[in-house]
């Protein structure tokens, strides 16, 4: 249960990440691949929390990111 718990929660921060993106998108792509970071490490440290477990943790955010990723930009692709 806390597996699904961690990655609802780091859908919501990959979903935060894409508001802000969207609202920094005249700057430099050197910050947007910091800011990417940062958001990578916020929901890495909150799933290790969770789990207790760093492998674990590492496979469930890079899960979720892969998932919210091709999830974005399938519906990307549907509207435009």
């Amino acid at each position: 249960m806390r597996i699904y718990i961690v990655i609802i929660v780091q859908f919501i921060i990959w979903s935060g990440y894409t508001l802000i993106e969207w609202l920094s998108s005249h700057d430099q792509l050197i910050y947007k691949v910091i800011m990417f970071f940062v958001f990578f490490y916020l929901a890495f440290l909150i799933g290790n929390h969770a789990t207790k477990s760093v492998g674990k943790t590492l496979f469930i955010t890079t899960l979720s990111l892969v998932i919210y990723t091709s999830i974005h930009y399938t519906l990307a692709f549907l509207v435009h």
